[in-house]
Formats: C-alpha cells, sequence, structure tokens
C-alpha cells in the first residue's frame, strides 16, 4: 500500500513508558453494519471522493438524506448508519448523541466521525480458532451447520463440553488484531483527517489539533492507569499549544510517525502479557491483516473501567449482579447454559454470546446490546438499540427506543413487548438515557444473511440474501416475567410495574392472567370446605407445585438465589 502522507525526517519524541494505545472496542464490537455498499475495496479512494462531495453540499454535518444520496443507499440504511455511529461515539457531548430521537436528522453526523465510521466498515473481525477435539463436537453437534458462522465445533450446545477460552479470542487477541489493523491503515486514515498546505498540493498534509481530536473514535491513550486522556494532552505534538491560541497544524507525517511507535509500542506490551496456549498456533485472522505478533492467550481482561465485565460459563444456576456489584460500563455474557442470569445494572454496552436454554435479563443499556450465536434463549431487554445475529429459536422481550436490528442466519425468532421490572429499573433508564415512552420492540429492520466482517467461505448465491424476520409472540403466551424482590432487599426506589407501556394485545393478554389467578384464589379462599379437607388441598397443592419446581428445574433457582 502507497504510503498517502510519506515518511518524515522530523525528531519524534519517545513514547512514554506510562503511556499506552488502546484501539476503542466499541466501534469494532459495535459498529459494524453488514451493508455491502458501506464495504470498499478502496477505502482512501472511496472516501476521499465521498469527502469532497459531502463537503460541497453540506455544512460539516450530515444527515440521513445526503448519506443515502451520496452512497447510493435507502434512507432506511442512512438512517440506521447515523445511528449506530450515535451508539459508538467517544463524545458524549457530539450533537448526534445529545439529541433527541426524532432530532437526529436534522442534527446529523459530523463528517470526520462518519468518515472514520464508513473507512472501519473493512474491517474483518478475528475468527475463533476450530476445537482440536473432532470426537468430542461430532458427539454433541454432528453436523455442519450454517448457523454456527465457522465451524460447528462452536455451536452452543457443544460449548457446554469444551473449556471456551481455549478456541476463543481472547480480549487481549482482540485488542491486538484491532491494533494490528490501524497499525495497516493508519497513514490510510490521517491523511482523510488532514488537509494540504496551501500552495503546495496533496504532497504536504497537516493536521490540525481537532482533527488530531478526532482519532479519538478509534484510539485512546491510558497514562498510569488512568482512562480517557484526550490525545491532544497524551501527544507531545500540541502539548504545549498556548491554551488561549489555536493550536497550530503539525505535518500529519510527524504525526503518523509518534502514532506507529505507539501502537508498536503497545502491540509489544499486550503480545508480552498475552504468552501462548498450549494447543498450538494462532487462530484463523483477518486477512487484511498480518497477525504475527497475536495469539490467544487464557488471560482475562484487566478489572478496570475500561475493560468489560465477563460472566462467563454459568451452567444450571442462577446468577445475579446488582449495580452495587458492577462498576465496569460494559458487560460480556458468555457460554452461559441452562441458567437464569439476572443483570439488574445500568451499562453503556452489553454483548451476550454463545448461550443456549437460558433466561437472560439485561436492566438498563443506553447504547448497545448484541446477541449472538444464541439458542433457545429467552431475553429481556432495557435499551436504546439491539442486534441479534445467528441466533435459533430465541424470544426477545425488548423494551428499545431505535428498531431492532436482525442480521446473519437466523431462524424462528419471536419478539414481544417487555414484560418486567425491578425496583431502580426506572432510575436506571433515566441515567443511561432510555425513554419508556417509545417502543419499537415489533419495527425489526433485517440486514444481510452473510457477515461480511467475517472472513469465511461463504455458500455461493447467498451473499445478498435477507436475514430471516422475526414473528410477533402471541398475545395468548405473552405473561410478565417477576424478578424475585428479595433480590433487592429493602428498597425505596420507585418502579412498581412494567415502564413500558403495553399494546393492547398484550395488555389484554396480561389483565387476563391476572384476572384468572384473581379468580382461582378467591374460589379457593371461599370454597365451602371444611377445615380438614382445606388442609388436603393445600397439601396437594403444595405437592404438585414442588414437583414442578423438580420438573422444570426451578427448584435450582430457589437455591441459588436463597444461597446468595
Amino acid at each position: 500500500m502507497t504510503d498517502p502522507i510519506g515518511p518524515s525526517t522530523s525528531t519524534i519524541p519517545n513514547p512514554s513508558p506510562t503511556t499506552l494505545l488502546h484501539p476503542r472496542r466499541e466501534p469494532f464490537e459495535h459498529g459494524l453494519l453488514p451493508i455491502q455498499k458501506l464495504i470498499f475495496t478502496d477505502p482512501l479512494q472511496a472516501l476521499t471522493s465521498l469527502k469532497q462531495k459531502l463537503v460541497s453540499s453540506s455544512t460539516q454535518r450530515v444527515d440521513s438524506a445526503a448519506l443515502a444520496d451520496a452512497l447510493e443507499i435507502s434512507l432506511d440504511h442512512a438512517r440506521l448508519v447515523l445511528d449506530t455511529l450515535a451508539s459508538v461515539l467517544h463524545s458524549e457531548s457530539d450533537l448526534l448523541v445529545t439529541s433527541r430521537f426524532d432530532d437526529v436528522d436534522s442534527v446529523g453526523a459530523d463528517l470526520l466521525d462518519l468518515i472514520l465510521f464508513l473507512y472501519i466498515q473493512s474491517y474483518k473481525r478475528l475468527l475463533p480458532r476450530s476445537h482440536k477435539d473432532a470426537a468430542a463436537v461430532a458427539d454433541v453437534w454432528p453436523s455442519t451447520s450454517a448457523f454456527d458462522g465457522y465451524l460447528s465445533a462452536l455451536s452452543p450446545l457443544q460449548l457446554v463440553r469444551c473449556n471456551t477460552r481455549r478456541f476463543m479470542p481472547s480480549q487481549a487477541d482482540e485488542e491486538a488484531h484491532q491494533l494490528s489493523y490501524l497499525q495497516k491503515h493508519l497513514a490510510n486514515i490521517l491523511s482523510l483527517l488532514s488537509e494540504p498546505v496551501e500552495g503546495e498540493g496533496e504532497e504536504s498534509l497537516v493536521i490540525s489539533m481537532e482533527g488530531f481530536e478526532h482519532l479519538g473514535f478509534l484510539i485512546q491513550f491510558e497514562d498510569k492507569g488512568s482512562d480517557g486522556v484526550f490525545l491532544s494532552r497524551a501527544t507531545p505534538i500540541f502539548a504545549n499549544s498556548d491554551p488561549d491560541m489555536p493550536a497550530v497544524p503539525v505535518p500529519a507525517s510527524q504525526v503518523l510517525d509518534w502514532l506507529l511507535q505507539n501502537i508498536a509500542s503497545s502491540l509489544e506490551h499486550v503480545t508480552e502479557k498475552n504468552p501462548a496456549k498450549e494447543n498450538g498456533p494462532p487462530s484463523g485472522s483477518d486477512q487484511d491483516v498480518a497477525m504475527a505478533d497475536t495469539s490467544p492467550s487464557s488471560v482475562k481482561a484487566s478489572p478496570s473501567v475500561r475493560s468489560p465485565c465477563f460472566i462467563e460459563g454459568v451452567s444450571k444456576s442462577s446468577y445475579v449482579k446488582q449495580a452495587s456489584d458492577l462498576k465496569n460500563s460494559s458487560l460480556k455474557v458468555i457460554n452461559c447454559h441452562d441458567s437464569v442470569i439476572y443483570l439488574l445494572v445500568p451499562l453503556r454496552y452489553a454483548t451476550i454470546y454463545g448461550c443456549s436454554d437460558a433466561t437472560i435479563v439485561l436492566g438498563a443499556v443506553g447504547k448497545a446490546v448484541r446477541v449472538e450465536h444464541c439458542e433457545r434463549v429467552h431475553v429481556i431487554i432495557a435499551a436504546k438499540r439491539v442486534c441479534i445475529a445467528n441466533c435459533r429459536e430465541c424470544v426477545f422481550f425488548l423494551g428499545v427506543n431505535h428498531r431492532p436490528l436482525i442480521v446473519g442466519d437466523n431462524h424462528k425468532l419471536q419478539v414481544a413487548p417487555y414484560n418486567t421490572y425491578y425496583s431502580r429499573l426506572e432510575e436506571h433508564m433515566t441515567e443511561v438515557g432510555i425513554e419508556a415512552t417509545i417502543n419499537r420492540w415489533d419495527d425489526t429492520l433485517e440486514l444481510g444473511m452473510i457477515d461480511p466482517h467475517n472472513s469465511l467461505s461463504h455458500p455461493a448465491g447467498v451473499s445478498d440474501a435477507q436475514a430471516e424476520s422475526a414473528t410477533r409472540l402471541a398475545s395468548d403466551h405473552f405473561t410478565k416475567f417477576l424478578i424475585p424482590n428479595w433480590l433487592e432487599g429493602e428498597s425505596t426506589c420507585s418502579t412498581k410495574d412494567n415502564p413500558f407501556p403495553l399494546t393492547d394485545p398484550y395488555l389484554t393478554s396480561q389483565q387476563k392472567n391476572q384476572n384468572n389467578l384473581g379468580e382461582i384464589k378467591q374460589i379457593l379462599r371461599e370454597a365451602p370446605l371444611e377445615e380438614n379437607l382445606k388442609r388436603e388441598l393445600s397439601c396437594a397443592l403444595h405437592v404438585y407445585f414442588r414437583d414442578w419446581l423438580y420438573a422444570s428445574g426451578n427448584i435450582r433457582q430457589l437455591y441459588c438465589l436463597q444461597s446468595d
């Protein structure tokens, strides 16, 4: 690849040993859209042309109509781009993030943020390794399935039998992979953020401090353990700028050299703490990135606010997390099976991956939720956005402000309105910015069946096939999910019922169930029975209830929750 900026002869300060560069995970984990027209074979050329076109036709902000016209995509897809960009932006003060749902089009996206968002649509995710025990795989999941994305070895059923850390990429694997991608493409990215020096042509590019700060969309520095350091303050390039005067633009080549030094240092740091596993070479890699420096690791992510909290491998159990238990802003639930998981916390991001035969309750997620490779899972979600990918026979009870996105190879999905509450739910929803008056649970948007961000060999002729849609859960099957009130102890918070209004069929069904229960209780109380017969009836009901608890497996949940 030709370097559009060119080498610099400037003397660049050595990166501080206490300063590390990290890729921002959010754009790579929640910001990739399987829309073919967003993925360019030559991103620099395509986006340079797009930038010029948008600059000539608008201000520095781009609305969905202008974007749809420039990229020749539908208005729905253009609006999805803006919504997705808003969910992964690094600046919480940007107008796209702070605007209300109906104002997104009038506000538009910052042009440079939009350009960076479109550039990384060419990124390909790091693939897990295949499992070495073919017999164990065949024993549980004997046939290859398109659902599994890459190999049958990674179906949710088989994952119960395996140590998933032995073949899934760790957080360090993914960070190294993203750093390698940035290392290769950084010259192009800086070129898109730079401007030519007047009179000297494209060969002499400079970047302003404002343009440099846009790199915060993709990278962040960690200085002596603190998170969220401004990029311009973390680099010596702009460190001595007069705070009362605009910073003087600097040569883009100087910025490139300094950043490449930091990336190389950070990659070395990641690989030193990420020793190779005993069971083989690195997993299949992005074909666009040489992965010599990345290797699988069994080391979990560091316990910092910047790192996600992992809930992994919960099986045949119940699990509870409350706000006091969790300081992280993001959370990942991985390979949990035959369990009930209560996550009664406010979050920015959440991922549910590879789970089966489970019920998972997510409290309030203000940015985005991704549910991927799950089977027979009931997920109860209060969030701004949700993306469902490659799932089977799952039911989603949704309270969402934006259209649910369905991508990949899905089968027999059902959606329904949100159906639960806990005492601090409305407090948590307010904290992360979810509006209870807007619920688009049944307004799903389906994209392609094949994810172009995975380096896979796909069957011919299905690359443009649309993902299977979800059906509405029949209102007769809709019931309120009750969260045990002893989980939160004494609480003075105000949520006493489902904060999301129900549509008539589901509200009628819920009221009918409640009325039936009330009538049965009344009949039992008023039954003209002698005391000994009432005692026999009570004992019989307890026996049937106990038998149901054991037969359904719910007795385990009672034991687990009461022992917490």
